[in-house]
């Protein structure tokens, strides 16, 4: 089969740079919105368009057109991609199912989601995401929907509308042409705009209120869920769902609320309920014995995820083989004999040292690969487990995917490296995003020199560098060399800046091409000695730090004639990359006229070294907060530091961040506390006048949660609630009152912060920042990071 590479040039990322290297690995065909040097390319087959993006979904549009089945479209804020996966955990025994991939919701995600459609599958189910206005109608046209689904209305992608109104009639515009759609009815700025849309005629409604089409009449708690009592076409049916937190009772009573006008009967749906699997979206790099990373991606099995998960694995460099564990992949909708022939053909084109597949159809549809690669095959995963074939690795990587009956975490959690069960989950999606959030803001052709210090403010440097190198941030920045080392060590190309260097260090920072920030005479002229003697090709790159009024570290006024001196001299060993300085108090609207008497004195010492030295080095002053109140100041650079983590120190984007660090532990026991007995060191906790349930949580001071943080003055979060602490933390445990909420038991989970409580109100609590507590994050804190 010919496969066509379309170029489309993005905001980060260019895919005409890559035309080069996909024709020498043999494809053929392009379609580019570039005009391309063609000599290059001498048996290429190029047809250049206006839009490339456009162009995909014109294909898409066709293909589409090859099939007449219907399709179900699923739109709103959130929610999405659970609520496919649920429907299609509902209905795969009675049709053929094709659906989007992951969260393929996008202007490109759309189309390509579309392209899977095959003459075999009798329903489609495809979500669809926009976040401005005029993007929803190509993806209607595309889908031609029959039937529709609104999950809800929440803030997302509110800075690309005018209001929330405006935001729903553009995603309702998906249904204009469908038969009819389910949507909850109490979001009403959604119902105002299904009026003003003239799509009341089709639109089926759910919820608590009198007059829903299906209403809600009650919603009780149970041993095995949430209970729901619902009223439809005079019939009222009870339905368990099998999960407590509101986000899943919402998505499941909208699945529920579909599936009724769709025709399924109530008690199908009761059936089927109680054999729906969470929707695990997340694909997870953790640590594993003898040195290993293990890629975890077994929730679910299809050819496309697999695509994605193979990619990610192509990334990591950081060891020195890959490894494939793969299930067999169920529900596919078509036959083995097929559907291998095209995994195997997908397997052949990746670098992979060995592969293991689990279960009697991937066993068998891929015993071809035996040949070129190492290859053992298992009847399930006890069979694996028992023969243990893991001892043997060492120093690889390791992607896991497999469908979830295979129950593939069994394996994992044999081979994870054996750490500290808390856990610090690191959103990697969330960091793309809000360093997208920032360059919005900037000025065309400003940098980002991204802060990476502190371990990337304790979430890992490493895979934030990894993660920033692929969206396109320009310089990384880092406290210390050793820090510097170690990026540079995995693999990472981008300049790196080391903030506070010394003269021990200046040779191994040249021989890893890491860049120092000067700020004084004695500095300079040290690592000119060290320069001198290296064998690094010169001119050599350095920051200059200028004293604006911080009084921390930099060259004032009245070093410049010696800085210039040296520097004319020095041109054959030395050059400025940039010139910065940091303002005092940049997220204080007190302090605005000290921050702008500041960015005054860098402009006119940055001025008279450019003019002295006759160059234009880089100039960057803004930090975080900076970037956001002081626009003006910009310059050629900024260094986007906390706001990268999710955390606006300014207050005025905190509602667009995404949080990127979650902070998880668990129950260690639950104990019944009689009236009148104290709790923990010193007795600072007091059962009072009744008895308390009090649950033991494995998170202390050693692990970063604050002593400061006891007797009540922060909780965290179990089942959804607050449990406050009592009694003082202890170094490696901390003890919360859980009288109030049911159920609580050993093993639970226990969200310390997040999205709620957030880091910052923690931070509040305790009486710092936001900087110190996630910096004081211990390195026995486990770190998982994910996409989703």
């Amino acid at each position: 089969m010919a496969s066509l590479f379309i170029a489309i040039e993005g905001k980060q990322h260019d895919g005409h740079d890559y035309l080069r290297t996909l024709y020498q690995n043999g494809y053929r065909n392009f379609l580019v919105e570039k005009q391309v040097e063609l000599t290059s390319l001498p048996e290429a087959n190029v047809v250049k368009v206006a839009d490339g993006t456009r162009a995909l979904q014109q294909i898409a549009y066709h293909h589409r057109n090859l099939y007449d089945y219907p399709i179900i479209a699923i739109t709103g804020s959130n929610g999405k991609t659970t609520i496919k996966e649920w429907l299609f955990q509902m209905l795969w025994q009675d049709y053929p199912i094709v659906r989007s991939p992951k969260s393929y919701n996008s202007q490109i995600g759309v189309p390509l989601s579309v392209l899977q459609m095959r003459l075999h599958h009798e329903l489609g189910i495809f979500e669809a995401g926009i976040s401005e206005p005029g993007e929803m109608q190509n993806l209607a046209t595309l889908l031609r929907p029959k039937f529709g689904l609104f999950t809800n209305l929440g803030s997302a992608h509110d800075e690309g509308f005018s209001n929330r109104i405006q935001k729903a009639s553009e995603k309702l515009k998906l249904f204009e042409h469908c038969d009819w759609f389910v949507y909850p009815s109490y979001y009403e700025d959604l119902s105002v705009a299904i009026e003003e849309s003239n799509l009341s005629q089709k639109a089926i409604s759910w919820g608590k209120a009198a007059g829903s089409r299906y209403q809600i009449l009650s919603m009780l708690d149970h041993d095995a869920g949430t209970s729901i009592r619902l009223s439809s076409d005079s019939d009222v049916n009870s339905f368990l769902i099998p999960f407590r937190d509101a986000a899943a009772i919402e998505n499941l009573c909208g699945c529920i609320a579909f599936l009724l006008k769709f025709g399924m009967k109530a008690e199908t749906i009761k059936e089927r309920l109680l054999l729906l699997e969470p929707v695990n979206m997340r694909l997870e790099l953790k640590e594993g014995i003898n040195n290993c990373q293990l890629i975890d991606d077994a929730y679910n099995s299809d050819l496309r995820s697999l695509e994605i998960a193979l990619d990610f694995l192509d990334q990591q460099h950081q060891q020195e083989k890959k490894i494939l564990v793969i299930s067999d992949i169920l529900q596919s909708g078509t036959t083995d004999t097929k559907l291998y022939a095209e995994v195997s053909a997908l397997l052949q084109e990746r670098d992979l040292a060995e592969i293991y597949t689990i279960g009697a159809a991937s066993s068998t549809g891929l015993q071809q690969l035996a040949s070129t690669t190492k290859f053992s095959s298992f009847e399930s995963t006890v069979h694996f487990l028992k023969e243990q074939p893991y001892l043997s690795w060492s120093k690889a990587t390791i992607l896991f995917k497999g469908a979830r009956s295979f129950q593939f975490e069994q394996i994992i959690e044999r081979i994870s490296l054996k750490a500290h069960q808390t856990r610090l989950e690191i959103n990697l999606n969330a960091i793309a995003h809000n360093l997208s959030l920032y360059r919005s803001h900037l000025k065309p052709g400003v940098k980002i020199m991204a802060m990476i210090k502190s371990a990337a403010y304790g979430s890992g440097s490493t895979e934030i560098a990894k993660t920033l190198k692929f969206h396109k941030a320009d310089y990384l920045a880092v406290a210390y060399p050793d820090e510097g080392i170690k990026i540079r060590k995995a693999g990472i190309e981008l300049p790196i800046m080391v903030m506070n260097s010394y003269e021990g260090s200046f040779a191994s920072m040249i021989e890893q091409r890491l860049e120092p920030e000067i700020f004084s005479l004695e500095q300079l002229k040290a690592f000119l000695s060290v320069l001198r003697v290296s064998r690094r090709p010169s001119p050599y790159p350095i920051h200059v730090k200028l004293e604006t009024g911080m009084n921390r570290l930099g060259f004032g006024e009245s070093d410049l004639h010696e800085l210039l001196q040296i520097c004319q001299t020095s041109q054959d060993l030395i050059k400025m990359a940039s010139l910065l300085s940091h303002l005092s108090a940049a997220d204080d609207p007190n302090e605005n006229s000290f921050g702008e008497a500041q960015i005054q004195k860098f402009e006119i010492l940055s001025q008279k070294i450019s003019e002295g030295l006759q160059i234009q080095p880089i100039r960057h002053i803004l930090n975080s907060a900076g970037i956001v109140r002081f626009p003006k100041a910009h310059f050629d650079m900024v260094r986007l530091g906390i706001g990268l983590y999710g955390v606006d120190p300014t207050g005025l984007l905190q509602d667009q961040l995404h949080t990127v660090a979650t902070l998880k532990s668990f129950v260690s026991q639950v104990r019944n506390v009689a009236p009148n007995e104290s709790i923990g060191y010193g007795r600072s906790g007091q059962s009072g006048n009744k008895e308390r349930r009090i649950a033991t949580i494995a998170i202390g001071y050693a692990d970063g949660y604050f002593r400061s943080l006891g007797n009540g003055k922060a909780h965290v979060m179990i089942h959804g609630h607050p449990a406050p602490t009592i009694g003082n933390i202890c170094m490696d445990m901390c003890m919360v009152d859980v009288t109030e909420i049911p159920e609580v038991k050993p093993g639970d989970e226990v969200l310390i912060f997040g999205e709620q409580p957030t880091v910052s109100e923690v931070a509040n609590w305790a009486g710092t920042i936001s900087y110190e507590l996630m910096t004081s994050i211990s390195d026995r804190v486990k770190r998982v990071f994910y996409l989703e």
